[in-house]
């Protein structure tokens, strides 16, 4: 604060009657008002108060991620309307392992809008897939639940190919890794269910469940005569088993606002 700036606010002070002074208060007030400075300029550069600034904005933080799978264990899923995973899933080097004998492997939560992290990876090939929001009930889980598809293809315009929201909506892009090789997923399903397939980097599939294109889609697939078929607002997410070996990693969630 400059002292011409100091003395005018000491003159305020004078016309109030605060002081009757001001050219003998004057390098107090500058003091005072210098540390009071100082004292505002660091509680707005601490920690705690760009954390509350952060958390207000509604920005996601690194804390916010919640490991669904640590390397060593199955501990936060259970199989497809069953109390504990088949024994087809296994855990071997810090990888989910599946030989292709069993049901669907299911997350123990239930998600609604959400972010979601991990690798897959087909050693051999074969299809597989990530299905959301899915519901417990007489049917499989892609009754109920849309899915990322995972499988040993990819071409732009591909409705079952990898990386699309099978049968319903086309990867935009092409970036399949080789079989063998791991392929990163983030599926992102944010409030007013606009969701977002990215692969490998890149944002490859993006619709809106609920909306116009989205109803007319499902009214020309197979989909239409499963009448829960994307009606569930919170639900599982169910790692397929479709016969063939599939390995996941990295498993990671984080609920949206």
């Amino acid at each position: 604060m400059t002292d011409n700036l100091l003395l005018a606010f000491a003159m305020v002070l004078v016309r109030d009657g605060r002081i009757t002074n001001p050219n003998t208060n004057f390098i107090s007030i500058k003091m005072k008002l210098q540390v009071a400075s100082l004292a505002i300029a660091t509680l707005l550069c601490s920690p705690s108060v760009n954390a509350k600034a952060e958390k207000s904005s509604g920005s996601a933080t690194k804390d916010d991620w919640k490991t669904l799978f640590d390397g060593k264990s199955l501990d936060h899923f259970r199989g497809y309307k069953k109390d504990k995973p088949d024994p087809g899933w296994k855990v071997d080097d810090g990888i989910i392992k599946f030989a292709g004998k069993g049901g669907d492997l299911m997350t123990k939560d239930k998600y609604r809008f959400f972010e979601m992290a991990l690798e897959w990876n087909l050693p051999k090939g074969g299809n597989s897939g990530i299905i959301y929001r899915v519901a417990e009930t007489k049917g499989p889980a892609y009754h109920t639940g849309p899915e990322i598809q995972i499988l040993s293809s990819m071409k732009v315009g591909g409705k079952t190919d990898a990386g699309s929201c099978y049968a319903l909506y086309a990867p935009m892009v092409s970036n399949l890794k080789p079989n063998g090789q791991w392929n990163s997923v983030r599926l992102v399903i944010k409030p007013g269910n606009h969701v977002e397939h990215h692969m490998n980097g890149e944002k490859v599939c993006s619709y809106q469940i609920g909306s116009d294109d989205w109803n007319a889609r499902v009214a020309k697939s197979k989909f239409s005569k499963w009448k829960e078929f994307a009606t569930v607002d919170k639900g599982h997410v169910c790692l397929q088993s479709h016969g063939a070996a599939i390995w996941f990693r990295n498993l990671k969630v984080r609920e949206l606002k």
